[in-house]
Formats: structure tokens, C-alpha cells, sequence
């Protein structure tokens, strides 16, 4: 056996390793710049390869109405997406107008409108051969209309991408419920739409499709999450679509984009296939349902789903059909109603749409009792917003990570990848200066133990109970709420989260609400917005007011609330907001005419 010294093995412990550390230390940092350029060129791959889709099905659909048109030389688009569904469903229904008429003339002008506002994500050309089989589905509710669906809405063959890079090349193996049963009635879905990236932010913009753009003003943001829906409905390049709301994701857009949104009671309609980013959070639920440009349009499309088909794919979901009597009542209503949440000043437009409303609901014979929002501020924060984020936001930011950050977004990627220590700290810190701010800030910590979360689940149920209860005292039937608006200038919704207030509250007490637009915004609104002071005067009463400056013309819209499971209420009270709304404006424009 060969011998060592053990004064020379110390000695060759003691040698200058300097140099070797220094190579080593270079080699791996060149190894991690190499792993992040390769990951990077994935990313840009990946994006790349979705465009690449997006563009060819628009092509693919452009060439599919060109040979139409070919072959139907009379052919004429603007006659058939000028109908209501109501007239549309009827032409298809007495043999007047074909599937296939009505197929690209929507396809054109969805294309047409995609190019103005950027609302598409991909056509679904395998609506050209669900043609072939549409004699089977003659009898079904929505027979031959085509349907706008929403990126997240699984689709077989075509990515969910909830806008996120992590998201993409995973294509749904089946059809979502909804898709399935929508065809089964007949329906037709065509083009999928677009939504902000992580889908929890109320613009619509993302790293892989780009900026959606409000049908009435390019100068602004279409709304979400939802935003692809509103946009191609507001710009008319959809009679119907189905969008997800979590914290208004439905009824902000429709709201921004002037047509009619209805989010039901979570879990009355399936959401099976229905693709998120924050999978899991119990605490404040998302619905699914239906965007349109009238209430009657809203209300068939709950019928076709609300049918034995979709009862028995998601046995989950409570066999509630439709209840049609409820929905066409005449009978006086009892209607709570506030103007101002006490969280967020209104804008005057927001404001004057709900006093305006009252006027006719009460000259129609209606009840109207004052009914604010019990303790917003706390509840906004420490149940809405801390149950939304209840891991602190970690789950989001995974997603978000995972590619480049839409500049829509602004602040929220920063705050998410704050850690929660930090983020308690400044929460103490700002405190005395801007509560409000301290407060939301605090909420996005989410839950510390599982024991917090469960103490907030039974919190969430205490509330709703409350709610229920001081509806049942005033003994009302539905509530007029003022509606978030009008639509925002681009690079403040991802700033202003505070805004959701007047929304978010009915995903958290999972009460069912709709949109419905009843003005627009004057310029005596725009000059009132002048002497904005906010409830607050804190930085977010100044960002809310550059937000929603020069919105001359824009749709402004009312929000009508009833209680959970109520579904055809809230429906039923949108309808008539929308028939007073018109009767008035027809018996203005007549006025004026005369005079």
C-alpha cells in the first residue's frame, strides 16, 4: 500500500483556489445565461406558434366566405347580423334563412370586426362542418346560430390559454358542458375571443394575442375579462357569447362595450372544461354565462342550456330548468337601491344612470327602498380580495411568470412577486397616510394557515346570511346598483382594483347580476367629473378620475341584482329596465321631433 504524508496533504488543502473558483463561478453563470436564452427562445416559440394559428384560421375563414360568396352570388351579410337573435332564431326556424347563410355572415363580419379591434383569438373552422350535421339539431332552441366563446371555454382541439404562456400547445381532448350542450341545441360556436393575461384583471390584454379595443372609442380598453366577448358583440361581429366572471369579468365589458351582460348563481350553469388560472379558490366564485345585445337574448340562451343535456353530463349542477312564468311576470317589484357603495365615489355618470332608472322604475309603478352595501370597506378587503388571493397571489404568478408581462397589467405582477413580509411591512407603513391602500395591500397577503382560510370560508357564509336577512327585512324582490363605468383609458384597470367593489361584492354572495346599458355618458357628466373629490382622497380617487376622463358617448349601464338561485328574478328585472329605458328614450326622441 503506498503511503502519504500528512503535512503534504495539508499543504495541498491550503493551495490558492482561487482561479478554480472564479472559472467555476463564470461557467456557471454562463450556464444560466445559455438556460435562460433557451428558455426565453421556448417562450418565443410558443407564442409565435400561436399567432401562427390565430392567423391561419383567420385565413382559412376569409377564403371559406370568399368561396361562398362565389357560390351564393346574391349573398348579402348585413341583412342577417343586422336581425335580433329573436328574428334570427325565427328565419332559421321557418326554413327563411340556412345555417350556412348565417354561418359566414357572421364569420365576415367577425373577421371584419377583428381587424378594428383586435377581439379574436381563433376562428373555429370546424363550424364549417358541423354544417353538415345541423338537420339533426332543427328542433333545438339556439338551431343555426353561430356562438362566440370566450378563450378559457375548452373547445376540443384548441387551447385554453387563459392568456398565459404557460397555457399554450394544450389543446382540450373533449369539449367543455356548455360547448357540448350548445351544440346540441343547435348552436353554432365559431370564434373563440380574448382576455387579459392570468384572466384575473378587468382590461384585455395579453402577451400572445395583444390589446382588445372598445367598439365605441379605440382610445379605450374593451373592459374584462371577458373583453373579447364585449368587443366582437358591441361591434357586432357576435349575436351571442359566452363569457366567465369572477369579479365582474362579464358585466364590466358588456358595460364598457354597451350590450348586455348576466352572470347566474355560481354553479347554475356546468363549468366543467372551464379553464382558470387560479383553480381551487373557494372563497369568491366565478360563474359562466351569457353576453348578448338584449336581455331576451340572455334569457334564451339560459333556456337552451338550463335543459336535461346538460343535467345529465355535470350531474353537479342542481336540474333547475328555466322557469318561464317568473321570467315573464307583470308583477310589481320591490326594488332596493343605492348610488354610491361608500367605497368608490361614483363617476356622475355611474351615478345619474341609477337615479335616472329609479325615476322610471317608480313611474311605472314600482317600489323603490334605499338599500346600501353593509360594511363594504372591511368586507372588500378581507373576504373578496383576500379570499381571491388566498395564497398570496402564488398560484397567479406562476402562471404569469412563465412569460413576458402585459403592460395592461401595470402594478400587479410587482405586488405579487413582493414578498408577503414585505408587503405587511409597507401595509404598516402607509397606514396613517392612505388606509384604503394599507388595507387592499394587507388582503393580497391571502391566508397564513389553513386554520385562517377555514375561519374565512365560515366569515363568507356569516355575510351572506346578514345580506339575506336585511333583504328580508326591507322585504325587496331585486336591487338597482350602479355599474362600473364608463370604459377606462388603457393602462389603469390593472391599477385600479379598488373599482371592482361594485361588482365583486355579488360574486362573493353569490347573488346573481346583469348589465343593462340605459344612457351614455354627456357632457355635462364630463364636466361634473371636474370636481371629483373621491370618498378617499387617497391616489386611487385621482387614478379613477384619469381613468374615466373624456368618455363623451360612452355606454353607460345599470346593474340589477336578486338573490342566489333567483336567476330568472334578475333576468325578469333587466328586462324591464330595458323596456322602460327604451320606452323613453323612443318618447324623448318623439318629444324633440315634435318640438
Amino acid at each position: 500500500m503506498e503511503s502519504f504524508n500528512l503535512k503534504e496533504l495539508h499543504l495541498d488543502m491550503n493551495i490558492n483556489w482561487t482561479p478554480m473558483f472564479g472559472a467555476t463561478v463564470c461557467g456557471a453563470g454562463a450556464i444560466l445565461l445559455f438556460w435562460k436564452w433557451r428558455n426565453n427562445l421556448k417562450i418565443q416559440k410558443k407564442i409565435l406558434n400561436a399567432r401562427r394559428r390565430r392567423d391561419k384560421s383567420l385565413q382559412q375563414a376569409e377564403q371559406a366566405v370568399q368561396q361562398f360568396k362565389i357560390q351564393n352570388p346574391g349573398f348579402e351579410s348585413s341583412s342577417i347580423v343586422s336581425l335580433s337573435l329573436s328574428e334570427l332564431t325565427g328565419k332559421l326556424q321557418d326554413g327563411s334563412l340556412q345555417p350556412d347563410a348565417v354561418l359566414y355572415a357572421f364569420m365576415e363580419k367577425s373577421l371584419e370586426v377583428n381587424r378594428n379591434l383586435n377581439c379574436g383569438t381563433e376562428m373555429l373552422m370546424e363550424s364549417v362542418a358541423q354544417l353538415k350535421d345541423m338537420n339533426t339539431q332543427k328542433k333545438g332552441l339556439l338551431y343555426g346560430v353561430p356562438i362566440s366563446i370566450k378563450d378559457n371555454v375548452g373547445y376540443k382541439g384548441h387551447d385554453s390559454s387563459c392568456g398565459v404562456v404557460s397555457k399554450l400547445d394544450q389543446p382540450a381532448v373533449m369539449d367543455s358542458v356548455v360547448v357540448t350542450v350548445l351544440k346540441k341545441q343547435g348552436a353554432i360556436p365559431f370564434i373563440k375571443t380574448n382576455i387579459p393575461q392570468g384572466l384575473l384583471n378587468y382590461d384585455c390584454g395579453n402577451p400572445i394575442y395583444g390589446q382588445t379595443l372598445n367598439p365605441y372609442n379605440l382610445q379605450k380598453t374593451s373592459g374584462g375579462s371577458s373583453g373579447g366577448e364585449g368587443a366582437l358583440i358591441g361591434g357586432g361581429g357576435s349575436i351571442l357569447g359566452l363569457g366567465t366572471d369572477i369579479g365582474g369579468s362579464i358585466r364590466i365589458p358588456s358595460a364598457f362595450c354597451g350590450i348586455c351582460g348576466f352572470k347566474p348563481t355560481a354553479r347554475r350553469l356546468s363549468t366543467r372544461g372551464i379553464d382558470t388560472c387560479v383553480k381551487g379558490q373557494k372563497s369568491v366564485l366565478s360563474s359562466l354565462g351569457p353576453l348578448a345585445q338584449d336581455v331576451e337574448s340572455l334569457a334564451l340562451c339560459m333556456r337552451a342550456l338550463l335543459c336535461q343535456d346538460m343535467f345529465s353530463l355535470d350531474p353537479t349542477i342542481p336540474p333547475l330548468p328555466f322557469n318561464q312564468e317568473v321570467y315573464e311576470s307583470s308583477k310589481p317589484l320591490r326594488i332596493g337601491y343605492y348610488e354610491n357603495d361608500g367605497y368608490l365615489q361614483p363617476s356622475p355618470s355611474m351615478a345619474r344612470a341609477v337615479r335616472e332608472t329609479k325615476d322610471l322604475l317608480e313611474r311605472a309603478g314600482h317600489t323603490l327602498v334605499p338599500f346600501p352595501p353593509l360594511r363594504l370597506y372591511n368586507i372588500f378587503h378581507e373576504l373578496a380580495l383576500r379570499g381571491i388571493l388566498g395564497d398570496g397571489g402564488e398560484t397567479l404568478f406562476r402562471h404569469l411568470k412563465t412569460g413576458p408581462l402585459d403592460p395592461c397589467l401595470c402594478t400587479q405582477p410587482a405586488i405579487l412577486r413582493t414578498p408577503q413580509f414585505i408587503r405587511k411591512l409597507l401595509s404598516f407603513l402607509i397606514k396613517p397616510f392612505f388606509p384604503r391602500i394599507s388595507a387592499s395591500l394587507h388582503g393580497t397577503c391571502g391566508h397564513g394557515s389553513i386554520a385562517e382560510l377555514w375561519r374565512q370560508h365560515a366569515n363568507v357564509e356569516e355575510y351572506i346570511q346578514e345580506v339575506i336577512a336585511e333583504w328580508r327585512r326591507l322585504d325587496v324582490d331585486v336591487l338597482l346598483c350602479p355599474m362600473l363605468g364608463p370604459a377606462f383609458n388603457f393602462r389603469y384597470c390593472g391599477r385600479l382594483n379598488n373599482a371592482l367593489s361594485y361588482t365583486t361584492l355579488y360574486n362573493l354572495l353569490n347573488f346573481p347580476a346583469g348589465v343593462v346599458c340605459v344612457s351614455a355618458v354627456t357632457e355635462d357628466d364630463e364636466a361634473q367629473l371636474r370636481q371629483y373629490n373621491g370618498t378617499h382622497g387617497d391616489p386611487w380617487d385621482k387614478l379613477f378620475l384619469q381613468a374615466v376622463k373624456s368618455g363623451v358617448g360612452l355606454p353607460v349601464a345599470v346593474q340589477c341584482v336578486s338573490l342566489p338561485w333567483q336567476d330568472e328574478m334578475c333576468l325578469r328585472f333587466m328586462r324591464v329596465v330595458e323596456q322602460l329605458t327604451a320606452k323613453d328614450k323612443l318618447t324623448r326622441k318623439l318629444t324633440n321631433v315634435c318640438c
